[in-house]
Formats: structure tokens, C-alpha cells, sequence
């Protein structure tokens, strides 16, 4: 029988202090007009001066549809798209955080398709893209290295899920200077996002050596970095460590995927509007407290790999690795449901729907502990708190 597997990154990375300026030559190639998908943000804190005058020191036209200010909605998409055909453009620059680049993805599918973004939930998706540039401005979602894209059906209250390797941005520009404007509180949910992707990831049923060894460096680095720069945004080398952390992290679950937390993570953020990276904070040490004995060893590699544990026994050092994750999410800040202000009983009542939706997302699949419909109820009624 045979082992082999594939391995999918995006075509070219730029990465660490003066990614944007080696890339140029990059985006010069790509098209003549670019979409630049980003956020009134971005655009406030002078990021997006940034981008565009990249690419007008190369001779690239453009227009920006800077309306991604939320977890990215079907509407988005639609707006998007009619922009991408109106001002001629064929190719297409995302600049912010998970939001705009998944926004993009998406637009990218749905104006070289011409399909709307529904038709595509639930398949694998391998159509026609748009040519896609990404610049992430935090250090967490990986989507900049990722085939897939979340976008919210607004109607249904549900977060669709749609993957194909096409989705891959060709190119992935990895600045650390963007992340520099991030405030502490993004700071911390979005690198505590990008360590659930990087233990998720190897603790996956999908895992497989070449991942693997992207999950372990992503965690080392985040655990090493990730508090001082929250504590300290100036600090430029825990900056540049982080960025290369996600989008590592990125590389790993892109190509063995996530398991039980994001599994449960999306029907939070879509019923409460709670930003995705903070929803896996939430969940990330309950649903790994759950998984933990169905793989110790897994668990207990990762500890060791990052320097959190010396302990032989790997059920030790698989608790010795949620004793580092529990002070991690204490340093950085994570705020309750409560105290991000979901109501308890809205909460309690939206339970069975979460529960439906998180098995019917697969993720939870992929984790090695079988997991249960009665088990991710439990998990939900545990972590409102």
C-alpha cells in the first residue's frame, strides 16, 4: 500500500523586516489592476499607504474595497465581486488580518467562476481563481498559506467552510511591520489562533511528517514569543518570530487540518459575533483537556519539542503542556464569554444548533479521541464561565 502524501504551500513566501519591498518585483507580475481587499483599519493606520505605494513604484493600478470591518459575510463577497468586474481588475491584494484574505479568496473564486459563494459549501472546491497576493497584518490566522476560506451565509447564521487547493494565494507576504499596529488584545487572540492551529494540527488524524515538522516549530516559536508581544508590541524580533509562527502554523493545518476547537469555534463566532481567534481561546483548554488522553504521545512530543517538559512519562508531559498553555492564556489576557458579553441563557439555548453545526463542520472528526455529539454539548456547557 502505498504512504505517500501531498504537500501544498503557496507558490512563493516573502517573508521577515522588508518582506513588502523584496516582493514588488513579485506583484509586478501578477496582473495589471489589483483589487486590494482590506479593512477601514488599515486604512487609518497608514498600512494600506504602504501597499499601494508598492505597487505604484512598479506601475500596477488598483482599487480598494476597504469594507471587510467584520468576520467576512456573503454580502461581502457579492460587493466585492461587482467591484472586481466594474474597475476591470485581474488580480487581487489582501491586506489585514483572517477577514480580507479569506474575503478575498472567496472573490477571487467567485468572479473567475461566476457561481455565488453558497454554491460552493460543502465541496471541494478546484475552479478558477483570480490571481491572489496576501499581507497579513496579524500574526495568527495562517490564511495567507491556507486553502480555505470562512465566510457566513448572513441568512442562515452558519459559517461556511469551503477548501480547494486553488484558494492558496500564489504569493504570501510576510511583513513583520504590519503586525506592529496590532493592538495587545488582537495580538493575543490571534497568535493563541495560530498555536491552536499548530497543535491541532499535529494532534490530527490528518497529520503526516512534513506537517508535523511545521507544527512543532510554529509552537515553539509562539510559546517563546507570543506574551512579549503582548507585553511589549515594539519588541521587532518577537514580532518577526510570530508572523513566521502563523503562517508555519498555516503550512501545517493546511495540509493535515484542525480538529475538535475549531470544529466548535465557528458556530460561536457565527451565532455571537465573537472573532474567530478569541472563540478558539476560549474553547482551546477544555476541548484540549478532552482530547488529551486519546493521544498522549502527540501531546506529549509537542511539550518536550518546546521545552515545557523533561517528564518521561507522556501523560505527564501532556499535562505539563496544558499547565503551559493554561499560563499562556492567562499572561495574554483571553476574556470569558461573559466578560466579552454573551448572555448565559442565549448562550445555553443556542447549544443543540452549535452542536449540530460543529459535528456537520468534520473538524472535530479529525481529532484522534473520538469525539461525540454528547461530547461536544458537554464542552459547550462547560465553558460558559
Amino acid at each position: 500500500m502505498s504512504t505517500a502524501s501531498s504537500f501544498v504551500t503557496p507558490r512563493r513566501i516573502v517573508y521577515g523586516e522588508g518582506a513588502l519591498a523584496n516582493a514588488t518585483g513579485e506583484l509586478a507580475t501578477m496582473g495589471t489592476k489589483a483589487l486590494v481587499v482590506t479593512d477601514s483599519v488599515m486604512v487609518e493606520l497608514g498600512n494600506l499607504t504602504l501597499v499601494t505605494d508598492a505597487l505604484d513604484a512598479v506601475g500596477i493600478a488598483y482599487c480598494v474595497y476597504d469594507e471587510v470591518n467584520s468576520e467576512p459575510v456573503d454580502t461581502m463577497v457579492e460587493r466585492g465581486v461587482e467591484l472586481f468586474s466594474s474597475e476591470g481588475c485581474d488580480f487581487m491584494v489582501a491586506l489585514g488580518g483572517g477577514s480580507p484574505i479569506d474575503t478575498m479568496k472567496a472573490i477571487a473564486m467567485c468572479a473567475a467562476s461566476g457561481a455565488s459563494i453558497a454554491s460552493f459549501m460543502g465541496k471541494p472546491y478546484a475552479g478558477p481563481v483570480c490571481p491572489m497576493a496576501a499581507i497579513p497584518t496579524t500574526a495568527g490566522t495562517g490564511s495567507e498559506a491556507t486553502q480555505f476560506t470562512i465566510i457566513t451565509d448572513d441568512e442562515h447564521d452558519v459559517k461556511m467552510l469551503i477548501a480547494g487547493a486553488p484558494l492558496i494565494p500564489e504569493l504570501a507576504i510576510v511583513d513583520p511591520q504590519f503586525t506592529m499596529t496590532a493592538p495587545a488584545s488582537v495580538t493575543a487572540v490571534t497568535g493563541i489562533d495560530a498555536l491552536c492551529h499548530a497543535i491541532e494540527s499535529f494532534t490530527s488524524r490528518k497529520a503526516q511528517p512534513l506537517s508535523r515538522t511545521f507544527s512543532l516549530s510554529a509552537a515553539k516559536r509562539i510559546f517563546a514569543n507570543l506574551a512579549a508581544c503582548v507585553s511589549d508590541p515594539g519588541d521587532v524580533e518577537a514580532r518577526t518570530q510570530m508572523s513566521i509562527a502563523a503562517t508555519e502554523a498555516g503550512i501545517a493545518f493546511n495540509n493535515s487540518s484542525v480538529t475538535i476547537i475549531h470544529g466548535m469555534s465557528r458556530p460561536i463566532g457565527a451565532l455571537f459575533h465573537v472573532p474567530h481567534g478569541l472563540s478558539n481561546a476560549m474553547l482551546m483548554e477544555a476541548c484540549l483537556n478532552f482530547a488529551l488522553d486519546g493521544a498522549y504521545a502527540e501531546f506529549a512530543e509537542v511539550a518536550r519539542y518546546c521545552g515545557l517538559s523533561d517528564a518521561e512519562n507522556d501523560a505527564v508531559a501532556a499535562r505539563d503542556l496544558m499547565a503551559a498553555i493554561h499560563e499562556l492564556l492567562a499572561a495574554v489576557g483571553i476574556p470569558t464569554l461573559e466578560e466579552f458579553g454573551v448572555v448565559r441563557e442565549a448562550f445555553e439555548a443556542a447549544i443543540d444548533k452549535m452542536t449540530a453545526d460543529a459535528e456537520a463542520s468534520g473538524s472535530p472528526a479529525n481529532t484522534i479521541k473520538p469525539v461525540t455529539q454528547a461530547d461536544i454539548r458537554a464542552i459547550y456547557e462547560k465553558i460558559y464561565a
